[in-house]
Order: structure tokens, then sequence, then C-alpha cells
């Protein structure tokens, strides 16, 4: 099957999709490393993430890869591993940012349906069950209150020696949350058919088991 999990930050969907893959013995695809790998990639070449034009000259000189790896999917941005060199907070703002242009949008679209051609997979992003994949088997969307996403994101960051401060993670949020559901390419929205899961107060292995109970007894 494929099974696609979209939510805003801090819902919860990654952790809750890598469990939920390795309960059913599925692949994990990250799509948003996809576009974390080209941000890496913007920011490293000292380009404005606001110069579309330039970005999307970028993408043209750029391999991104989606390996198997032990079972598990990992990117590699012109044959490097780029692992945690992508998971810092800069990353993940500017990633937000070049999500909006339709030529990044379009040039990861492809990669990522070849990457659910064989089923098998839990596919977590933000326009997975309403654009990627529109026909996937089930659908869910992983959500919870701002101070709860806002307390996730914060204590994801201090446990990667990161410091951080609750304000300016809040605000991080706020315009990542204005950027992903206001973009005019593959905004986030509550993709048609899907379940949706409030995560505030449940624990990761209570919502895997809310989305097992709705795969396993339909």
């Amino acid at each position: 099957m494929v099974i696609t999990i979209d939510g805003p930050a801090g819902a919860g969907k990654s952790t809750v999709s890598k469990a939920l893959a390795e309960k059913l013995g599925y692949l994990y695809l990250d799509t948003g490393s996809l576009y974390r790998a080209l941000a890496y990639k913007v920011l490293k070449h000292n380009i404005s993430v606001d110069n579309e034009s330039a970005v999307a000259d970028l993408c043209s000189r750029t391999e991104v890869e989606l390996k198997n790896v032990g079972g598990k999917m990992k990117v590699y941005l012109d044959s490097e591993n780029v692992g945690e060199k992508i998971r810092t907070q800069e990353v993940g703002s500017a990633a937000s940012k070049i999500s909006a242009y339709g030529t990044v949008r379009q040039y990861l679209l492809n990669l990522q349906r070849r990457a659910g051609e064989q089923g098998g997979i839990v596919a977590e992003g933000r326009d997975m069950g309403s654009v990627v994949f529109p026909d996937a088997d089930y659908k869910f969307y992983l959500d919870a209150n701002a101070d709860e996403r806002i307390t996730r994101r914060l204590n994801e960051l201090l446990s990667k020696g990161t410091a951080s401060e609750y304000e300016s993670v809040q605000k991080e949020m706020i315009a990542r949350d204005q950027q992903d559901s206001k973009r005019q390419h593959s905004p986030l929205k509550v993709p048609e058919e899907a379940i949706i899961i409030d995560s505030t107060d449940l624990s990761v292995e209570q919502v895997v088991n809310v989305i097992l109970k709705y795969i396993l007894t339909k």
C-alpha cells in the first residue's frame, strides 16, 4: 500500500511516519528532506531564497537522489549523503521558502512518485495525499495545537544541542505555517478523503495505533 501522512510543522509527522513504516515493514519516504537538500545547496552557494530564477537555475544543475540503504530511504545531493547537514533550523526555514516555487516542486514531483511506484511506503510531507499520491490507499492528516507544536520543535532542537528560545521557534513556525498554507503551488491542506488525527494529547505510539486501527480493520 501507499500511505500518506500530511500536516503542519511540529505535528509529529516524521516520528509517527517512521514508527508506522517500521511496524508495517514499509519504507519511510521523508519528502521534506528533498526540499531541505535543495535548500542546503542554495544556502551553501549564497543564493537568496527570494531569488526564484536563481533557485530554478540551481535545480537544473543539481542531482537529488533517493536511495534505499538497508531498508531506509537516504537522500543524496550531488552524490553526497547529506544526512544531518540538512536538519538545521536555517535549512528548514529556507526549504519552506523555496518549496513555494513551482519549478522546485515540479523538479521533485517525479522523483517522489518514482519512489512510490512499487508501493509499500509511508510518505510524509505537506502535499503527499493532495498532489503527489492523490490515489494513495490511505491518507492521514496529522495536526496538533500551536503551543504543542512549538514545544515539540523546541525540544527537538534542544535534544540536538541547538540552543533556542520559545519565542524564536514560535516566530519561525508562524512564518512556515503561512508559507505552507498560502503558497500558490500545492499549498498545505487536508487531502480529500483524509483521516484527520489530532495528536496534541497523544503519544507517538497512540497515534500509530490509531492509524493501524484504520488500516487493519478496513
